[in-house]
């Protein structure tokens, strides 16, 4: 039985396009290892291991699938076996890397997935007796824009994480500990629709002015700032990723100014979103409304990162990158403020870019959030 979470003909699409940016990239083929780009392709999930699985497409190749034995039931239950792609299956004591090498004995250009270890990756390069080049710039685009059907997970997920934000004032009070709070909105994101939790951040007081603090044992008090960062996949492995920033109680006049002022940092980001305009000049949307009211130093990371089966793909709202936004490009516009050892502070949003904008996917309240502690 088939657990595919989308018609076979999504993906019969996907392969045919990337068979063609192979050929626009001037590969022969590319290799892809199980990951992001693997579920994308042919709904494969899973991550790497010892035992080589690797799916092979090129401009003249038909995609063709290498696993072990014991694997191809799972594989079968996938794309792989609804469009009936050719499958190479091996059992241990044999060679897989073989298998790969006389699929693709006349390429002469072979790109790898960027997910493939070197465990596989120089076994192969040696078989095939090429330099093996990245195929991220070929894969990344297939899967920088978003279809409607994508659009339309992306934006379930951002409806089921906006329920659970709408919860934390529930958990958050003083007294509690981070990894309490944590543990209740751990059971909220599956409650509310996620299949998987793929991380909480719960950072209080001091601990949110590390952007990637996760939760501790701290106990949070009355007056402290929290930065909650939350996300999980939805049953089609679609993600969420949405930060609001809470306070237990009353806050310090001149803290609320400040997140106040990154609000606003925020919605000018979004604003900026549109097709067009460049990545960069996303970020420095953001980046100017903090720097104005002096707060450009506290901002420590990018704006915002793409997100679809993985939490953190391309395109990368960053300094410097001058990628133009195209309508279908997924990814968070979130804009921080931290203060080593005081607090800290993060908005952040999935949007979604449009015919002459974009597209805000999370809703839940903005501002500085209360707790009645």
């Amino acid at each position: 039985m088939s657990t595919l979470p989308f018609p076979a003909s999504v993906y019969a699409s996907r392969l045919e396009r990337a068979a063609a940016l192979a050929a626009d990239g001037g590969f022969d083929a590319i290799i892809v290892g199980p990951g992001p780009d693997l579920q994308y392709l042919v709904g494969v999930e899973g991550d790497t291991i010892e035992r080589l699985t690797v799916l092979l497409i090129g401009p003249s190749l038909s995609p063709t699938i290498v696993v072990p034995r014991m694997e191809l039931a799972k594989v079968r239950s996938t794309a792989v076996g609804e469009l009936g792609l050719a499958v190479l299956d091996w059992v241990d004591g044999e060679d897989p890397y073989a298998l790969v090498s006389g699929a693709l004995d006349s390429a002469t250009r072979v790109g790898v997935s960027d997910a493939l270890p070197a465990l596989h990756v120089l076994p192969i390069g040696e078989r095939l007796g090429v330099r093996l080049e990245l195929a991220t710039p070929v894969l990344r685009e297939g899967r920088m824009i978003k279809d409607a059907t994508e659009i339309a997970e992306l934006r379930r997920a951002g409806e089921a994480i906006d329920a659970v934000h709408r919860r934390v004032p529930e958990w958050l009070r003083a007294g509690r500990t981070e990894r309490e709070v944590a543990s209740d909105i751990a059971l909220a994101i599956v409650a509310e629709g996620h299949r998987t939790v793929e991380f909480v951040i719960v950072g209080s007081g001091p601990n949110g002015a590390d952007p990637h603090h996760e939760v501790s044992d701290r106990v949070i008090h009355n007056g402290d700032i929290v930065v909650v960062d939350i996300g999980g996949a939805v049953p089609s492995g679609y993600n969420s990723d949405s930060t609001r920033t809470y306070v237990v109680g009353d806050p310090d006049p001149s803290v609320a100014e400040r997140i106040a002022v990154l609000v606003r940092a925020q919605q000018a980001a979004v604003d900026a979103a549109r097709p067009g305009a460049t990545a960069s000049e996303v970020d420095a949307a953001a980046r100017n409304v903090l720097a104005a009211a002096g707060l450009g130093d506290a901002f420590l990371h990018r704006t915002g990162h793409g997100i679809g089966v993985s939490v953190h793909e391309e395109p990368y709202i960053a300094p410097g990158n001058d990628l133009v936004l195209r309508e279908g490009m997924a990814f968070s516009i979130e804009p921080g403020i931290y203060f080593s050892g005081e607090w800290g502070a993060r908005i952040e949003d999935i949007v979604v870019v449009t015919a002459d904008g974009c597209e805000r996917l999370n809703v839940a309240p903005h501002e500085l959030t209360r707790s009645d502690g």
